[in-house]
């Protein structure tokens, strides 16, 4: 991983300026005082193309979906991270296509210029994008998407079969390796300052594009899977065709500057100063808190601060006391608590999350400070890493070797790759604690983390998913693991299955062709009260037939 440079940060830091500010990222596009994509050289995008598909990553894995996933919770304003109450207004592809255009006109100069990395670098992130756009919400524009200049019947693109959508994505990842696949002398115009992922680094790209495609491949495997055992037999069979990335150094991070609001870490307190700010209304989720504490595992003391106070049970009545830094409670005070709250209460000395989706999070294990986002010294802040602005385990984590090592450990478990599952599986783990600073634990820590099939593998690829949720998600759907259950505020009794179509920027815009995706779309008995098959429980293309997760 690479860190951007400090040269590079004025320039940055305007660009995402122009990204961040707007809940929009295309209104990029329009700002009067950004660069404009049509008259930048191509390498002035590219950082610009890179950071904001990174904040969108991270804003999704370290925002709504890591409460869906069960590795945070809120305890304040908590509705759509802890309980996925969400709607036809909630999340818009809009921005994700803004994106798109950028790289659109990213891979129009790349072409002109006979640029074969940047053609290369274009078709990666362009499936990137699109990958998250189809995994979302499901059918989506993509054939007709980006082509609105050319004429006013592409205003409402028609939307793509979500099967062709993976199936084009699969086809420019395979381009896009063939572009790679020269000695770094071949190539032209690479600004290695500008690449704020590899800096220019052609081999590390070609590694991204193999291991995004062999996501995508698994990604396939309880709907197609003989599409998936083709694909992952092609590219494991032969490394030099196909090399992955498989070791930490390799990960696709990108590094935040610090200097504003815009290019810094989303909870940091030193641009947001709130008592009730992101950072202090961020919780451990017990779910993950419990996982990681049975495994002794050391990145939880990477990811969560120990509990200033622990609670500790004495007898009598009455009794509720600071003593020596503990916090005595006899059982009546434990009773009273437990009845009007409907919680337990969790004396565990170090580590303590908050259930999922309950309607006390603010005031969970007898937290005395009950204004929403105040601190509870009764339970797990996240680490203090998390309130700067910068710093070394403070990334937009894209893609990653754990990632990719999981996935091949699963491959190997249904024969499409050769080598041991439980290689691939400890390998995962080893360059999952690399990556968070604490490598050095994994002889300890693997005895105490068996492989045991596919359970242990998505388990651990769960846990590896910290801040980078999304592709947690993706795997739970597939998979129906973790087996993750919901709690009392939980709008449905089941975890979602996509996003919404957005009824402003999608429904009411492209009403035809939204309509006919809608009606593709299969209802669940967790469908509820929505009023068409346009719900976050409805089964996209992806999911009917499998039987997954529900």
């Amino acid at each position: 991983m690479y860190k951007i440079r400090n040269k590079f940060g004025i320039l940055l830091t305007l660009m995402l300026t122009l990204v961040i500010s707007c809940q929009d990222l295309d209104e990029l596009n329009i700002n009067p005082n950004g660069v404009d994509p049509e008259t930048a050289d191509l390498n002035l995008l590219m950082p610009t193309i890179l950071t904001s598909v990174g904040q969108t990553v991270l804003r999704l894995g370290f925002g709504d979906l890591a409460g869906v996933m069960q590795h945070t919770q809120y305890d304040g304003w908590s509705g759509g991270h802890n309980d996925y109450d969400w709607d036809n207004q909630d999340q818009s592809w809009s921005g994700y296509y803004g994106i798109l255009r950028n790289i659109d006109e990213y891979y129009n100069k790349a072409v002109e210029g006979e640029y074969e990395f940047h053609q290369g670098v274009a078709l990666i992130m362009k499936s990137y994008t699109f990958g998250y756009i189809t995994d979302l919400w499901g059918d989506a524009p993509y054939t007709d998407a980006l082509k609105a200049e050319e004429g006013p019947e592409y205003f409402k693109p028609a939307y793509d079969d979500q099967k062709d959508i993976y199936a084009g994505i699969l086809a420019d990842l395979e381009t896009a390796n063939t572009l790679l696949s020269k000695g770094k002398s071949s190539y032209e115009n690479i600004n290695s300052t500008q690449d704020v992922l590899y800096k220019g680094d052609v081999d590390k790209w070609r590694k991204f594009a193999n291991s995004l495609a062999l996501r995508y491949y698994m990604r396939l495997s309880a709907k197609e899977p003989g599409i998936a055992e083709e694909g992952i037999r092609k590219i494991t069979s032969d490394p030099d065709m196909y090399p992955l990335i498989t070791k930490a150094s390799e990960d696709a991070n990108i590094s935040f500057i610090g200097s504003s609001p815009s290019d810094s870490w989303p909870s940091n307190t030193f641009f947001d100063k709130d008592p009730s700010g992101n950072y202090m209304r961020t919780k451990m989720c017990a779910t993950l808190v419990d996982a990681l504490q049975d495994l002794n595992d050391p990145r939880l003391g990477v990811w969560a601060n120990k509990i200033e106070i622990p609670l500790v049970l004495v007898p009598g009545t009455g009794v509720d006391e600071i003593v020596n830094g503990e916090r005595h409670i006899s059982q009546d005070v434990v009773d009273d608590y437990e009845t009007n709250w409907n919680l337990s209460v969790d004396y565990d000395p170090e580590y303590v999350g908050i259930p999922p989706s309950v309607f006390a999070a603010p005031q969970y294990n007898l937290n005395p400070n009950l204004e929403q986002g105040v601190y509870n010294p009764h339970a797990s802040q996240l680490n203090d890493i998390y309130k700067e602005t910068a710093g070394p385990l403070l990334l937009m984590r894209i893609i990653s070797s754990a990632e990719v090592n999981f996935i091949l450990s699963e491959a190997a478990l249904y024969g499409w790759a050769t080598g041991s599952p439980e290689n691939y599986y400890a390998e995962g783990i080893r360059q999952s604690l690399r990556a968070w600073g604490v490598g050095s634990k994994f002889d300890d820590y693997i005895t105490g983390a068996p492989y045991s099939g596919l359970e242990s593998i998505i388990e651990q690829k769960w846990i590896a998913s910290w801040t980078a949720a999304a592709e947690a998600w993706f795997d739970y759907r597939r998979t129906g693991l973790p087996d993750l259950q919901t709690g009392e505020s939980a709008k449905r009794e089941a975890l979602p299955l996509r996003f919404y179509y957005h009824y402003d920027s999608e429904i009411t815009l492209n009403p035809e062709n939204a309509a006919a995706a809608i009606d593709k779309l299969e209802p669940t008995e967790f469908k509820g009260s929505d009023v068409s098959n346009n719900s976050a429980w409805s089964k996209i293309w992806l999911l009917q037939g499998t039987g997954k997760p529900y």
